[in-house]
């Protein structure tokens, strides 16, 4: 692999995520906007050219794993899953978890993602019976001027903020909390099948997130397709413009730009099934 060119491996890249992308389209009835689709490409693309050591050592790849048969306060069953990469070097092993999120944030949450990673060391040390060295979150969300200097499509600046980029955070991992870790998860699914979902408060909406200049009601709130029926969010938006009706009612009739509905349109018509293939 380390003789094929990098623009033939690049290639190869956006090839097999096109497959993939396809298969996915395919079996969910659904399709990306063009931008949206790009957008999770060139995580895949920059991962590869910031981080290609760390993927061409990945020994194992995609490890599924899984804690069955836990119980919930509440008496009901569940499994933990999870998936992961290891990379075994010499005497150390690695385990890598990669999440589609901003690395800043990551830096500033560490506690929530060690509590998942403990329990993915405690399936891989537990029950496989392998030594764990390490483990840490890749980081994929492109930073903003990152994708400024993308979108500019200016390469000497693109360089200097893949540089600067940092997307791999070591997390370190307590087989001591273990037990703490699964019995909240089994909380989580005690109110998920007891449908108790409570949004969080206006002061949480409000409030700025660790590792981050901006709001969580900008950070998670806007990528939550729930937000145009929650109540918390309906508060947010009226509390936060003196003009608060009319920002409510343009909120939420606010469905993107003219260029980005047209978009989503045409990425979803070839997923309508033609009026000639039903019977009438």
């Amino acid at each position: 692999m380390t003789n094929i060119d990098d623009l033939a491996i690049e290639e190869r890249i956006k090839e097999l995520f096109e497959q993939n992308y396809e298969m996915m389209r395919l079996e969910g009835g659904h399709a990306l906007s063009a931008d949206t689709k790009q957008s999770a490409l060139n995580q895949v693309l920059f991962y590869w050219r910031k981080l290609r050591e760390v993927a061409e050592n990945v020994t194992d790849t995609e490890v599924i794993l899984s804690l069955p048969e836990q119980i919930t306060p509440e008496g009901r069953k569940y499994t933990i899953e999870g998936v992961v990469d290891i990379i075994r070097e010499q005497d150390q092993t690695t385990m890598y978890d990669i999440k589609t999120h901003d690395s800043d944030y990551v830096r500033g949450n560490v506690p929530e993602y060690e509590k998942q990673l403990n329990v993915y060391a405690h399936i891989w040390q537990g029950l496989r019976q392998q030594e764990l060295d390490q483990t840490a979150i890749i980081a994929t969300s492109l930073p903003v001027t990152l994708r400024e200097a993308v979108r500019k499509d200016d390469q000497r600046y693109i360089t200097k903020e893949i540089q600067r980029w940092q997307p791999l955070i070591d997390i370190p991992f307590n087989q001591e909390k273990v037990a703490e870790t699964i019995s909240e998860f089994g909380e989580v699914v005690d109110a998920i099948e007891s449908r108790q979902f409570q949004p969080p408060s206006l002061e949480k909406l409000k409030g700025k997130l660790a590792g981050k200049k901006i709001t969580f009601a900008v950070q998670v709130c806007r990528n939550c397709d729930a937000r145009f029926s929650c109540s918390a969010y309906r508060r947010y938006v009226k509390s936060s413009s003196s003009q608060a009706d009319s920002l409510l009612s343009r909120f939420l009739n606010d469905y993107g730009s003219d260029a980005e509905r047209e978009d989503f349109l045409y990425a979803n018509l070839e997923n309508i099934p033609d009026i000639e293939s039903f019977d009438i």
